[in-house]
Order: C-alpha cells, then structure tokens, then sequence
C-alpha cells in the first residue's frame, strides 16, 4: 500500500477521498456535538481539538501508519464525517479500519455500512490484504451491531485497556472479517 497515492472509494451513496487540511471547516459544521464521542479515544469536539484530530491523522499519513479518509455524502454533496485504515501491516496483509466517526445527521443513514463495504473490498479485492480488524468500546452497542451486521467476527475484549477523555477505562472489544469470509 502506498500512502502517497490518493486513493478515492465511491458509489451512489458516498464518496472516500483522502483527508485533508481543507476539510476542517466541513468538518467542523459536524463534528461539535459532544454525544459523537462517548465511545471515542480521541475527540474533536471543539475547535482546537478538531484541528490536533487533523494534523494528527495527517502525520500519521506520513508516517505510513494510518490512511484517513473524509466522507462525502453523495446525495447531498455535504461531509458526513471521517475514516480511516489503520495498524497497516503489508507483510501480514492486515490492516484495521476505524477512527470512524458521521455527524448525528448522517448517522443511522447507511452511510456508515456503505464506507465499510468500501474499504472492505478495497483491502480483500485491490490489495489482496488477508485480514480486516475493527475494535471499539465494550459499550458502544450501536458500533458492535453495525459491526456483526456487515459480518465482522468477534474476537476477544481486552479489559481496562485505554483511559478516555472522560477518566473512564474503556474495555476494547476486537472484531474481525477475513478474506475467505469476504463476500459470504
């Protein structure tokens, strides 16, 4: 995987294209609401956080470690949110998909299922990767059931294993889908 290609991932419902400085303003028309991240390590709630979400996500980049992405909302022409591949492995052919996040409006839309099919058959199709993972916070029901819906596996929980925003030490329950499972 190339970090320095720009890869764009659409369909009729939504568009995946690198994330840039420039989306700040979109992104901050949606990304303000505090309940966005309850279940979330990171925050860009505010102004200077949403700026540290961006550089962070964009240094990431460089350092190949991570691929963000900003989602249209195709219908509307309007940011939706953002996503990213991550914990990107070449030698092992895994990678996760994660730091998800839509704006309220555009929860509950599908959007979300449709970025993952996208980055799902990005991985298994284009880079012939083996494995996808996914994780999020124990509690984050909606998360998880989105997760088993697209037929994501369970794995395993690992307790007390990152502190939030909040003081709360979050238990990270770990999902996966694999490449012969892809498309069943």
């Amino acid at each position: 995987m190339n970090f320095t290609d720009n890869i764009v991932l659409e369909n009729n419902l939504v568009l995946l294209r690198p994330l840039t400085s420039e989306d700040e303003a979109g992104l901050s028309k949606i990304s303000f609401d505090p309940d966005i991240w309850s279940f979330f390590v990171t925050r860009a709630s505010d102004p200077d956080e949403l700026k540290e979400f961006i550089n962070i996500a964009l240094e990431d980049r460089k350092r190949n470690f991570r691929y963000p992405f900003t989602i249209i909302d195709k219908p509307s022409g309007e940011i939706a949110g953002s996503t990213s591949y991550g914990n990107i492995s070449v030698k092992d052919k895994r990678l996760e998909v994660g730091w998800t996040w839509l704006g309220k409006e555009f929860q509950g839309t599908g959007i979300n299922k449709e970025c993952k099919f996208l980055l799902l058959q990005y991985a298994f199709e284009h880079l012939k990767f083996e494995r996808v993972e996914f994780k999020t916070d124990v509690l984050n029901k909606a998360s998880r059931r989105a997760l088993e819906k697209i037929g994501a596996k369970e794995e395993g929980i690992l307790r007390s294993h990152t502190l939030l925003h909040d003081g709360r030490r979050r238990d990270t329950i770990y999902y996966s889908i694999l490449a012969n499972e892809w498309g069943e």
